[in-house]
């Protein structure tokens, strides 16, 4: 297993100024939208990845790269991580966020989607949505000539599949090879989750309650690029296998958003995937335990295991900021703003 500091011995070897996956990330993603982890190539996974740490270890360096940049959040969800740390990481980066409030008022009731997007591309320069339907990001992408960024919807949440990967690789060195177990609902965490642990060729398996299985067409994509980088995704019923032997063991809320009709019904069928110190202990004993929170103590997972020492689920919040900084940056054409970049992104000009 790789240390933190074999990890940063490995990246300073070469500068991520000219990194050639951030560099081809910078050039392609500009003015991007960023709806599906399957938006992204391996090499821009791997970019914002490499881009993240640096933003984490080097702030100062990226203090002046989106100055003037204008943000919109509209969320029809509730957030902290999510709306905290894209805030955060523009305003320290020069820009300005502005949060429309969208739970009472769902995006496309008042006015079409369509009509909201050709508004806000006149004042801001990136939207960011938190929405229930991935459908209604794929519109405002489809209306909206300045990058969307999907921070959630009821199929993906590419967002915080960066930052989980970004922590990973901060304890482990690398996520290729890495063994990496997801118990619970196949609902969007997952889909991203094997959509990013494929690009950057760890081993997926995830574990839910039948009738629960992810997505087919997520999990189809997901083989298909970990055929690509010599990984692979499994599918099982049985939460004690998926785990075994494994270096990081993932849950989430059984019950997401918009769901909670069914909590009830739910809520047998998934005890027998509760992440406990006893199904912990099927995993390697440097295992990891993820959650993307908020946690519903109790339920999916124990006070004891979220509060071990094997727990890095307040790493994968603080991690939110750095990854979603490194991504405004490509996507926002930043680089080209930064010192240390100047040269390389712009030809030397």
């Amino acid at each position: 297993m790789a240390s933190r500091t074999t990890m940063e011995q490995k990246e300073t070897a070469v500068p991520v100024q000219k990194d050639t996956d951030v560099l081809a990330a910078a050039a392609r993603m500009a003015g991007e939208d960023l709806c599906s982890i399957a938006d992204l190539t391996s090499g821009e996974v791997r970019a914002i990845l490499k881009l993240g740490h640096d933003v984490k270890r080097n702030p100062r360096e990226y203090r002046r790269a989106l100055d003037a940049k204008q943000m919109v959040l509209m969320f029809e969800k509730a957030s902290l991580r999510t709306r905290l740390a894209f805030e955060t990481g523009i305003n320290t980066m020069g820009g300005n966020a502005i949060f429309v409030d969208q739970t009472n008022s769902p995006l496309g009731e008042r006015e079409t989607i369509a009509d909201v997007a050709r508004n806000l591309e006149r004042w801001v320069d990136v939207i960011v949505l938190r929405t229930y339907a991935h459908d209604t990001i794929t519109e405002m992408a489809v209306n909206s000539r300045v990058p969307i960024i999907n921070a959630l919807s009821d199929f993906e949440h590419p967002c915080q599949a960066l930052a989980d990967f970004m922590t990973l690789e901060e304890h482990f060195g690398t996520a290729a090879g890495l063994n990496f177990a997801y118990v619970g609902d196949g609902n969007n965490v997952c889909h991203s989750l094997m959509l990013t642990g494929a690009q950057l060729g760890a081993n997926v398996t995830v574990a839910t309650p039948r009738g629960y299985s992810p997505d087919i067409e997520i999990v189809t994509a997901a083989r298909e690029m970990a055929e690509k980088n010599q990984c692979e995704v499994k599918l099982l019923q049985d939460p004690h296998a998926a785990v075994e032997g494994a270096d990081a063991v993932y849950t989430d809320v059984c019950v997401s958003m918009g769901m909670e009709h069914e909590s009830t019904k739910r809520a047998p069928i998934f005890r027998p995937f509760q992440v406990n110190e006893a199904l912990m202990q099927k995993a390697a004993s440097h295992a990891v335990f993820m959650h993307c929170l908020p946690a519903r103590r109790g339920e999916e997972v124990t006070d004891a295991v979220i509060d071990s020492p094997q727990s890095i689920v307040f790493d994968q919040a603080e991690n939110r900021l750095h990854a979603q900084k490194a991504l405004l940056l490509l996507l926002l054409g930043g680089l080209a703003n930064t010192a240390s970049f100047r040269q390389t992104v712009n030809g030397g000009q």
